[in-house]
């Protein structure tokens, strides 16, 4: 684990030097150093990190609650819900025919919806940190299409689940998903209306005291969930949404970060540990086949946001390629692939999928300004010249600004580690 650890850490850093992100790096010293490539081997079996990576996992999904807040999508209004529900149908739609198209099984299809449909919020958010774009007025769609994906998780896991435990009938898929649902909806409504009694029960002066407590409380409800067929990570991101709103909140939001950032390097390590490099040549036509796809969707959805926000074609494609990057959520669809049994191709595929998009993504941020010059619209009329759709103006600019690094806990600072 030690190796596995500083593995991560030197890659990472290595990485950083030229801007790449931490998540495809750590899987890939999960690749290299894994039991399919040849060389040292630090665990050959994946299976002896399966309750740390789940660990991981779960407070990935735990932190994404405790910055996610219902008050949001009230926030944003109808814009932010239209541009969401946009960016979902454009691109889980495409991603869903694409499964069909594959021909690999319409539970495979299915997963791929997913994966294909949802961005990383974790480079997202970097991505804007990193571009100094938290001030830009577009950023605050960016950030609106996160939280609507959000809630858009939560309920396609929630779903998902009974389909991929393989119901023996109609009707048992049917009880299996009303129990799922019905357990969703009363955490949901724990989250909502319960959120006096939750702070109460762990307000303490004593860090030590509130750790254990709430890393008990995330952990037991994953587990619970598991029970009731909703995935464990959602029940943790349901225990996160109670306590995010609580007076303990921005506490618990900074002791959790570095558990985290640790158990989340480990969960993706454990995935790289999984692939077999040889496997990824099999699925390298239908990887870049859906990189063009997930591309495509992406810039059209970014047209169609600027175009409900009256933003120009700058904006337009620092919106596009800002969401391009997939990560976290491609990764829980393949662990849940690979614990139901489904197509082994799908393991490998979304590998490659992720670490080709988790790479191109913050690099095609970095130079939206090449994709803005053959979008449609107005160019930028902000008269500085250099192209980083940056709002000049007091009035709405300033505004949206606001708003949209409101909806990162903490501002800049907390933003930087990334929300899931």
């Amino acid at each position: 684990m030690g190796g596995a650890f500083l593995a991560a850490a030197v890659l990472a850093r290595l990485g950083g030097r030229i801007g790449l992100p931490t998540i495809p790096l750590f899987i890939l010293a999960g690749i290299i150093l894994g039991p399919h490539t040849p060389g040292v081997v630090l665990i050959s079996d994946p299976h002896d990190l399966e309750m740390l990576s789940a660990l991981g996992l779960v407070l990935l999904l735990f932190y994404l609650g405790l910055e996610f807040h219902l008050d949001d999508l009230k926030a944003g209004g109808r814009k932010m819900a239209v541009a969401g529900g946009t960016y979902l149908a454009l691109n889980v739609g495409a991603g869903l025919a694409f499964g069909f198209a594959l021909g690999w099984g319409t539970s495979e299809a299915l997963v791929l919806a997913g994966v294909l449909g949802i961005s990383s919020s974790a480079i997202v958010t970097k991505v804007l940190v990193d571009t100094g774009r938290l001030g830009n007025r577009e950023t605050r769609p960016v950030l609106g299409i996160i939280v609507v994906e959000d809630i858009f998780l939560a309920l396609y896991l929630a779903a998902l689940q009974p389909i991929l435990s393989g119901a023996d009938s109609l009707a048992a898929a049917v009880g299996d998903g009303a129990k799922a649902f019905a357990f969703l909806l009363l955490l949901a409504l724990a989250a909502r209306f319960g959120t006096r009694l939750v702070g109460r029960l762990f307000s303490t002066p004593d860090d030590e005291l509130l750790v254990i407590s709430f890393l008990g409380a995330a952990v037991f409800v994953a587990g619970v969930s598991e029970w009731f067929g909703v995935a464990d990570a959602i029940g943790a991101f349901m225990v996160g949404l109670m306590l995010g709103s609580t007076s303990s909140g921005e506490r618990i939001r900074k002791l959790v970060h570095p558990l985290r950032d640790a158990f989340g390097a480990i969960f993706f390590f454990a995935f790289g540990l999984s692939i077999d490099p040889g496997d990824l040549p099999v699925v390298l036509w239908p990887v870049l086949a859906a990189v063009a796809v997930t591309l495509v969707m992406n810039v059209l959805a970014g047209v169609a946001a600027a175009r409900l926000y009256r933003f120009h074609r700058q904006e337009a494609a620092n919106i596009s390629t800002t969401l391009l990057a997939r990560g976290e959520f491609a990764l829980i669809m393949a662990t849940m692939a690979a614990a139901a049994g489904l197509d082994s191709r799908l393991s490998p595929f979304i590998a490659g999928y992720v670490l080709l998009l988790a790479v191109l993504g913050p690099l095609a941020a970095g130079r939206s300004h090449w994709l803005a010059r053959i979008l449609p619209g107005r160019d930028s009329d902000d008269g500085d010249g250099d192209g980083d759709g940056k709002e000049k103006r007091v009035g709405d600019g300033g505004e949206d600004a606001g708003h949209g690094a409101g909806l990162i806990p903490g501002g800049t600072a907390a933003a930087a580690p990334g929300r899931r």
